[in-house]
């Protein structure tokens, strides 16, 4: 989306998730409290007592939470649906990328397996939005998720004639409701990953952290993200260490510029690397190693840095940052 369209979008976004309970207290942030509880708990019964690869137990867990934000449902492990679209998922992230070589290369969508990955793509899209057109001709408008809040939100424009009705189209509902849920998922899981490892590959971080949730006394919940510094800190670092996101998402030129000597003419795509910027050893000292006090103060208080943008920056950066940061 560009222009109007996606200032539209983004403030309904935003809009949408502070309601569904990513800032504001209130029942929804209850009934997402209590999706989160039940994914974990799927997750600990799925991993628990023996040597797995956590990757099947965390895709279906935080992909029904996506699945229940974006689209108000959930899916059995099981589904058939629900396997389509994960795989969907993962052949999506794994053909293409803003880093991928079609971006810097387009002559090899010419060669035949190119040529291939592109048809998988393009009839997975067409089948996805078919799955969302459905789901959105049995959902009604109960703003309770980000479908049935886009549903809502067309209808009052255009019962009021008001402006910007063609915002909500469907075929603008569909890429928003993919966009939502592919980003979402994706990025989440490939962090919740690295957090996994770093702990693993790092004990005494990993006690560090446990002694403080412990010290809690109970079950954790949203409202103590900010109470628990090593925990936060540690999720910091290994966004910054592995930063899941590499290459940014693109901008682009609005006239012609000089960028660091170089004539960047209107319209050329800027791709901001955001691994160096977390790589980069002025601002990190010792950058490859694992290190949560980086984000600790002397008094062990989160703090944050101007050189740590894991969410992106600009008027393009991620709009989910509070959904990710829950």
């Amino acid at each position: 989306a560009l222009g109007s369209m996606r200032r539209a979008q983004r403030k309904f976004v935003a809009r949408t998730l502070r309601n569904l309970g990513m800032v504001k207290a209130g029942p929804r942030r209850e009934r997402l409290e209590a999706l989160v509880a039940d994914s974990v708990d799927y997750c600990l019964q799925k991993l628990e007592g023996e040597t797995v690869d956590p990757l099947s137990a965390l895709q279906h867990s935080v992909g029904n939470v996506m699945n229940a934000l974006v689209f108000g449902r959930t899916y059995a492990e099981d589904d058939p649906v629900w396997r389509w679209l994960q795989h969907l998922q993962e052949e999506g992230t794994r053909l293409i990328g803003v880093a991928g070589p079609l971006n810097f290369l387009p002559f090899l969508r010419f060669l035949p397996q190119q040529r291939r990955n592109m048809r998988f793509l393009v009839e997975g899209q067409r089948q996805t939005h078919e799955l969302y057109s459905r789901l959105a001709a049995a959902h009604g408008q109960d703003e309770g998720d980000l479908l049935g809040a886009f549903l809502a939100e067309g209808a009052r424009r255009r019962l009021g004639a008001e402006p910007g009705q063609h915002f909500y189209s469907d075929e603008q509902r569909n890429f928003l409701m993919a966009d939502m849920f592919g980003a979402g998922l994706d990025t989440t899981l490939t962090t919740l990953r690295w957090f996994l490892l770093m702990m693993a590959a790092h004990p005494d971080e990993q006690e560090l952290v446990w002694e403080e949730l412990r010290a809690l006394g109970r079950r954790p919940c949203l409202d103590d993200c900010g109470s628990l510094p090593r925990l936060e800190a540690a999720i910091l670092e290994t966004q910054r260490i592995r930063t899941v996101v590499p290459v940014g998402i693109p901008h682009g030129a609005l006239q012609d510029m000089t960028l660091g000597g170089f004539h960047v003419p209107k319209g050329t795509m800027v791709l901001p690397l955001l691994w160096a910027i977390h790589m980069d050893p002025k601002a990190w000292p010792e950058p490859e190693r694992f290190n949560p006090a980086r984000f600790l103060d002397d008094d062990g208080h989160v703090v944050r840095r101007d050189n740590f943008i894991p969410f992106q920056t600009g008027k393009r950066m991620c709009v989910g940052e509070e959904l990710a940061r829950m």
